[in-house]
């Protein structure tokens, strides 16, 4: 059987490269998982209850799986290791499979960020190009420039955590971008009303609960509100700044450049991309890599590199990204360094 054969041939690769065997559970527990992994999940899993009531699913996401195993073997070392398996996920279109046969990487525990992104992309491409898929392509993004790109702008920090927080959700954060701009949730007759109540309430005592929520609470929140130093014009110059920077796709080799052109256009601080020691290293890989700043929105794990490749239909084979964070949503006292990659057999 073919895919049998490709199973075969890419596993060798991965034994080769170092990755240890990992079978992760397939029964996780489906409120785990949205609680700590982010509401995107609700929508894909297929849910049941247990005799108990509990809420279970089956695993949507392997990376996920992976994760919670290394939890609870109480993995603390740098762990290399590859799956052979299935993820379970719903869909709106009929054309998409419910199970996908995957097969995949990951690196936890990652100690260079840098060397282990480039690990994980060049073992994935090469495992590809072992079972003779030929003229593939790869395209690339960095979530974490948007971070620093939103850091070094000067808005209210409360807008600064919206904007980050939904970057996950393109029609929402769409919508965020146009209140912005136009000030439309900025109420004079409002503004004035929160003045008088601030006023009021700083003579109230300070221990004094209004709604469950301290007056002192309050009034640090009013404080913030008040202070909101946005204006018309600069408004419009900072969502016209955050729209271009989206817009960017280019040849990865290109992208140092066009950031720094980017920079200098706009205003903005040299050092707000000053670190592409990681995307330069991943142009080793393949010629036709593209880089675009709007990629790799869909899944609210991935912290870093992430990436997709393609064969020669356009058709997505393999994807995978860095999600540092994770580990620590899922249960860790900490943030452990991670990054991993899957091929989709499915499309091969």
């Amino acid at each position: 059987m073919k895919s049998k054969k490709y199973s075969e041939d890419i596993i060798k690769v991965f034994k080769k490269d170092g990755f240890i065997l990992s079978e992760p559970d397939v029964l996780l527990d489906s409120n785990y998982i949205i609680q700590r992994s982010g509401e995107n999940f609700r929508k894909l899993m297929l849910t049941f209850e247990d005799d108990t009531g509990k809420s279970m699913c089956l695993r949507p996401d392997l990376t996920i799986a992976s994760c919670i195993k290394y939890l609870k073997d109480n993995s603390k070392v740098n762990s290399k290791i590859f799956y052979s398996g299935q993820a379970y996920r719903r869909s709106n279109n009929l054309k998409d499979k419910v199970v996908n046969d995957q097969l995949g990487i990951e690196i936890l525990g990652s100690k260079n960020k840098s060397n282990d992104d480039l690990k994980v992309l060049k073992t994935i491409a090469n495992s590809i190009e072992k079972i003779k898929i030929k003229n593939t392509s790869i395209k690339v993004s960095d979530v974490s420039l948007f971070q620093k790109l939103i850091e070094s702008l000067t808005i209210p920090e409360r807008w600064k955590m919206r904007l980050k927080r939904h970057f996950w959700r393109p029609q929402y954060f769409e919508d965020l971008l146009k209140r912005l701009e136009t000030n439309s949730d900025v109420d004079p007759t409002a503004v004035e009303l929160d003045k008088k109540r601030f006023t009021e309430m700083k003579n109230l005592d300070q221990n004094k609960e209004i709604a469950s929520r301290k007056v002192s609470e309050i009034l640090t929140r009013f404080h913030r509100k008040i202070k909101d130093p946005r204006s018309f014009a600069e408004n419009k110059k900072i969502v016209k700044i955050i729209r271009e920077f989206l817009k960017i796709n280019c040849p990865i080799n290109q992208l140092d450049k066009i950031l720094k052109s980017f920079v200098k256009k706009n205003k903005l601080s040299n050092s707000v991309f000053k670190d592409l020691s990681t995307i330069k290293n991943l142009s080793k890989i393949n010629s036709k890599t593209t880089f675009s700043t709007n990629f790799g929105r869909d899944l609210e794990y991935y912290t870093g590199i992430v990436f997709e490749i393609y064969n020669s239909s356009k058709k997505e084979i393999a994807r995978g990204g860095r999600y540092d964070g994770l580990l620590k949503s899922l249960g860790s006292k900490k943030n452990i360094s991670a990054v991993g990659a899957a091929i989709n057999l499915n499309n091969l």
